[in-house]
């Protein structure tokens, strides 16, 4: 038993043996956050699907290969991970604030692919906007901006 412990320790200071944590990586990072906001409401749709797909491709992979690796790895990372704050770390120290904006409105080109805004991704959105250090105000106006672009009227300035 002690010896599987000791096993474990050593394996965590093991540099060599030990692949950079996708934590530790911004693209997997803000990958792995598009999928806490497409999934927060449970359901993960076909339009949501292929909007990730879209953004990830466009912003993120230079090939097939790689989108599909960066999709899975992001992917894993969302489910293994217990917060947000190990994603929104990564990401507060390689975006300026003006790519903090853009990022959340990121975001909400992903709440917005099912046309539907459900209150469990808007929630997402507005706490990946705050451990990012982005105003609700610039959160807010980034969404208006998307449901604009959406052609979606009526919607409550909160």
């Amino acid at each position: 038993m002690f010896d599987i412990l000791r096993d474990f320790i050593n394996g965590l200071s093991d540099e060599g043996n030990r692949k950079k944590s996708p934590r530790e990586n911004a693209d997997v990072a803000a990958v792995a956050l598009f999928f806490s906001v497409i999934g927060a409401d449970g359901e993960v749709t076909a339009a949501e699907r292929a909007m990730l797909r879209d953004l990830v491709s466009a912003d993120y992979a230079d090939s097939e290969v790689e989108l599909r690796a960066l999709l899975e790895e992001a992917e894993q990372a969302d489910r293994d991970s217990v917060d947000l704050y190990s994603f929104t770390s990564v990401l507060n120290w390689k975006l300026s604030p003006e790519e903090k904006i853009r990022f959340i409105e990121l975001l909400w080109e992903l709440a917005y692919a099912d046309g539907v805004r459900h209150e469990l991704e808007d929630h997402v959105v507005w706490r990946i906007a705050d451990l990012m250090g982005v105003d609700g105000r610039d959160r807010v106006f980034a969404r208006q901006r998307v449901a604009e672009r959406h052609g979606i009227s009526g919607e409550e300035d909160t």
